[in-house]
């Protein structure tokens, strides 16, 4: 059988924006029924959402998934904290990185992996000041023309 490659649902690209990524972990993420029936419909939304490690245990807030359309009774409240499934070494490891002044876990990206399971992508990230941001624009804006001109070369 080929091997299957992971389903995108949702990407935080304000994330990338807004914080520099220094590290990332790979998590699963406790689930109802219905939600991941919704998330099969790519129905999330990862802006302005966040880890928090309380208890040992790592929690997702401010993550929508909507509500499944044919979910009935069984759907659960969208906007509620979600377990995240990691290894107790890894958790630690987060709270000792998050202990540190300006750091903060932030999710990057929410994906089926290659068994069907629902994973999240969790950055270890450092916030970014508003200088920081207009370079990553220009940075960005100055790739792009050169790779615009490249382009038109080759048509030449």
């Amino acid at each position: 059988m080929p091997e299957r490659e992971s389903k995108t649902i949702a990407r935080n690209r304000k994330a990338f924006h807004d914080y520099f990524i220094e590290d990332t972990y790979e998590a699963g993420i406790e689930l109802t029924g219905t939600e991941v029936s919704s998330l099969r419909e790519n129905n999330c939304q990862l802006t302005d959402c966040y880890v928090l490690i309380r208890n040992g245990e790592a929690w997702l807030h401010g993550v929508h998934i909507a509500p499944y359309s044919h979910g009935n009774i069984f759907n659960v409240d969208s906007d509620r904290p979600r377990r995240l499934l990691m290894h107790k070494h890894e958790i630690v490891q987060l709270y000792e990185r998050v202990r540190e002044r300006g750091f903060a876990l932030v999710p990057v990206s929410m994906y089926f992996n290659r068994r069907n399971r629902v994973k999240v992508q969790v950055g270890v990230a450092r916030g970014k000041k508003e200088f920081d941001k207009r370079a990553t624009l220009a940075e960005r804006d100055a790739k792009r023309t050169v790779e615009r001109a490249m382009k038109e070369r080759g048509r030449g």
